[in-house]
């Protein structure tokens, strides 16, 4: 298997793999995912993605920002891998692009959210060297606004 990893950093290339951020969230539409990444994009995000030839088997978005406890971070947003590519690599793969990024962008850490009942992500997440530092607490305002 020769795996290849892309930056992609416009919304054509990135709604072009709607079938993998599917594996994640399986009901957004198109024009839900579009119309978030329209404004996702001017804040720093992209995704870095595998391909084996011109399948995506997994992604992740990221982008950068400054916070006053923590200066200049990098943030792991919606990392899926395709369940069928599951626990061959891609994960680790895509975590250590990430990292190399950050340590480009001289970041001081990489931060993310994992859903609490998510186990084996928290597995995937602790196995890569991430620990809880706090928790994310959430306010919903209007559920259908919501993708999950």
């Amino acid at each position: 298997m020769t795996l290849q990893i892309r930056e992609l950093t416009t919304i054509e290339d990135m709604v072009a793999q709607i079938n993998t951020i599917r594996f994640l969230y399986p009901n957004i539409s198109l024009e839900k995912y579009q119309s978030f990444l329209s404004e996702m994009l001017p804040h720093n995000y992209t995704q870095i993605a595998v391909f084996e030839n011109d399948t995506c088997l997994g992604l992740t978005g990221c982008w950068s920002a400054t916070k006053l406890w923590t200066g200049k971070y990098l943030e792991i947003d919606n990392f899926v891998v395709n369940p069928e590519f599951r626990s061959r690599g891609i994960g680790k793969m895509l975590t250590d692009y990430i990292e190399k990024k950050a340590i480009e962008l001289n970041c001081s850490s990489i931060v993310l959210d994992a859903f609490t009942g998510n186990f084996g992500a928290h597995r995937f997440y602790y196995n890569q060297g991430y620990a809880p530092k706090g928790f994310h607490f959430v306010k919903i305002l209007d559920e259908k606004k919501m993708t999950v």
